[in-house]
C-alpha cells in the first residue's frame, strides 16, 4: 500500500502538529515527534541479554536499551482472569489502572493513539489486539494484519485490516506472524502520510506458546546445555489456586529438569525470533532518517514462569510473572540510562503524552515519568499493587514483597527481601524479625486498595457487581 493510498482510506489531507513538551529544542527542529510502541507477548523481564541473560540472543533490545532509558523496575498489575495480556493491553492504551479500566477498555475511555488521532497523528496498529472492535476503531485509522484473539499457530494467523473505519479483509495468513506484522508496520512508515507524525504500534503475538517459530531459531539453542534458574521446583510448594489451568498444563507434573530446558530453549527462540523483527524495525527508523524524531517504547505485557516456582505460566504475582521489559528511546531521553524507579505498563500512555505536551484524560491515573527520565527525580511511587483474580494480591517495594493468598479457605502469605532473595526463594513471613515489616507492607496494601478502587482478597467482580446492585436496591427503597 502506497501512501496515497493510506491517504484515501483516511479520507485526510496532510496537516501540521506543533506542540509543546519536553523535548530539547536543540535536538529537533519542531515538536513532530513520532512514536513507535512494541510490545512482545508473554517476554518476562530478563528474557534480554541486557537484563543478564547471557544464554539469550537479543540484540535489538539490547540495542535499544543502549540508546535508551531501561526501566529495570517495570511491572504489570495483574488480572482478574487467565488471560493477563487483555488488561495489560488495556492499561497500557489508556492509562489506566486494572480496576478502573475494568480489565478491558470502556467505550467511554479515551485510549492514547484515539487522543494523538485527534491532535493530527496518524495512527497505525497491526498485530494483537484483544481489546474489542470499537476500541480498535476509534484508535486507529490505519491497521494492517490486526490479530483480535488471546493466542494461536504463529502460522496461521487470522488477520483483519482497518479501512475506512471498518475491519475489512479478513483472512487467515501463513506467513510467520512476527515477520507479517513486522512487514505491515514497515510498509506503513515508508509510506505514512506526509506533514502529520505517526503513532504505530506493533504487537507481536511471540514469544507466547504455540513456539513454533522458523527451524532456524530452535537451531540457536541446545536445550542440554541451558542453564536452570536458582528456583527451579518440580511443584509450587502450596495451592495457589491456578496449578491445573491451561499454561500449567503444557508440561507434566511434577517438571522435570530435562522438560524445562525444552521449554525454556523454545521460549528463547521465540525471542530472538521476535528480536529480529524488532531489528527491522529499528532498521527502517535508520534508512528513513527518523530515528531522532520517534520515540520508541519497547515493553512486554506480563512476565513468564517456564519453571520458576514449580510453574510454567503468568497467574502469579512472582517477579518472573509481574516484570516486564520497558525501555524507552528517542528525542531528549538520555542514551544508556538504567532507571530502578518503580513503575507499571499504565504509565507508558502520560509519559508519552508528557513528552508532546498534551494532557492525558481524566480516566488516566498513570504517573508520568517524565522527570525519571529527565533525571529530576528517582520515582514517582514508594509501591505497586498486583492483584490476579479474587485469589492473589500484593504489594512490592524496591525492598520487599508481600504476596497474600485465599484459596478455598486456605490463607497463606508469603515475604521476600527482594534485595537479597531477587529468586524469591526464601518465604520470611513467619520470621518474627521481620514482623514489624509484614504488618508495614499489609497496610500499605490496604492504601493501595483504596487509591486504585481496587477488590480486596478474597473478592471478585462479579461479586462486588452482585454488592453494590444491593445497596443501590436498599438505597432505592
Amino acid at each position: 500500500m502506497n501512501r496515497r493510498d493510506f491517504l484515501k482510506i483516511a479520507g485526510v489531507g496532510a496537516c501540521s502538529v506543533v506542540l509543546s513538551g519536553w523535548i530539547n529544542a536543540a535536538e529537533m527542529s519542531t515538536a513532530k515527534v513520532n512514536f513507535l510502541v512494541i510490545l512482545t507477548d508473554d517476554q518476562r523481564f530478563n528474557a534480554m541479554r541486557v537484563a543478564g541473560c547471557d544464554e539469550i540472543i537479543t540484540p535489538a533490545m539490547d540495542r535499544l536499551a543502549a540508546e535508551g532509558v531501561n526501566f529495570v523496575q517495570a511491572t504489570i498489575m495483574g488480572g482478574q482472569h487467565g488471560a493477563i495480556c487483555a488488561p495489560s493491553r488495556a492499561q497500557l492504551m489508556t492509562g489506566t489502572s486494572l480496576y478502573r479500566c475494568k480489565g478491558m477498555i470502556p467505550e467511554d475511555f479515551v485510549t492514547l493513539p484515539q487522543l494523538l488521532r485527534e491532535h493530527g497523528y496518524a495512527t497505525f496498529a497491526t498485530g494483537k489486539w484483544h481489546n474489542g472492535e470499537p476500541s480498535l476503531l476509534r484508535s486507529f485509522e490505519f491497521g494492517r494484519a490486526v490479530f483480535h484473539g488471546g493466542m494461536g499457530d504463529h502460522f496461521k494467523t487470522i488477520v483483519t485490516d482497518v479501512v475506512g473505519g471498518k475491519l475489512e479483509n479478513k483472512r487467515t495468513d501463513t506467513e510467520f506472524d512476527a515477520e507479517l506484522f513486522a512487514n505491515a508496520a514497515i510498509e506503513f512508515i515508508a509510506n505514512r502520510p506526509t506533514g502529520k507524525p505517526f503513532f504505530a504500534y506493533v504487537s507481536f503475538k511471540t514469544p507466547h506458546d504455540p513456539r513454533l517459530v522458523p527451524e532456524k531459531y530452535h537451531k540457536m539453542y541446545d536445550a542440554a546445555k541451558l542453564t536452570l534458574p536458582p528456583n527451579f521446583m518440580p511443584e509450587h510448594p502450596f495451592d495457589n489456586g491456578e496449578l491445573k489451568i491451561r499454561d500449567e498444563m503444557l508440561a507434566k507434573f511434577p517438571r522435570t529438569a530435562e522438560e524445562t530446558r525444552d521449554h525454556i530453549a523454545a521460549y528463547y527462540a521465540a525471542t530472538t525470533a521476535t528480536d529480529d523483527q524488532v531489528d527491522r524495525l529499528l532498521k527502517t527508523l535508520d534508512e528513513l532518517g527518523l530515528t531522532s524524531s520517534t520515540v520508541v517504547v519497547f515493553a512486554g505485557d506480563n512476565g513468564l514462569a517456564v519453571g520458576q516456582h514449580g510453574l510454567l505460566g503468568k497467574q502469579n504475582m512472582y517477579e518472573h510473572s509481574c516484570r516486564v521489559p520497558l525501555i524507552m528511546r528517542g528525542p531528549g531521553i538520555p542514551r544508556g540510562k538504567r532507571s530502578e524507579a518503580l513503575c507499571q505498563l499504565y504509565d507508558v500512555s502520560p509519559t508519552l503524552l508528557g513528552i508532546i505536551g498534551i494532557k492525558p484524560p481524566v480516566t488516566a491515573d498513570g504517573r508520568d515519568l517524565g522527570p525519571v527520565i529527565r533525571g529530576e527525580k528517582d520515582d514517582v511511587r514508594d509501591a505497586t499493587l498486583h492483584a490476579y483474580r479474587e485469589i492473589q494480591r500484593a504489594v512490592r517495594t524496591h525492598y520487599a514483597k508481600l504476596i497474600e493468598y485465599l484459596v478455598k479457605g486456605q490463607r497463606t502469605t508469603q515475604l521476600f527481601d527482594l534485595k537479597n532473595d531477587p529468586w524469591e526463594m526464601k518465604n520470611l513471613a513467619d520470621d518474627p524479625a521481620h514482623a514489624e515489616q509484614l504488618k508495614l507492607l499489609r497496610r500499605r496494601l490496604e492504601q493501595l486498595y483504596k487509591e486504585y478502587d481496587a477488590l480486596p482478597l478474597g473478592q471478585n467482580i462479579a461479586a462486588a457487581k452482585k454488592s453494590q446492585k444491593a445497596k443501590s436496591s436498599k438505597a432505592a427503597n
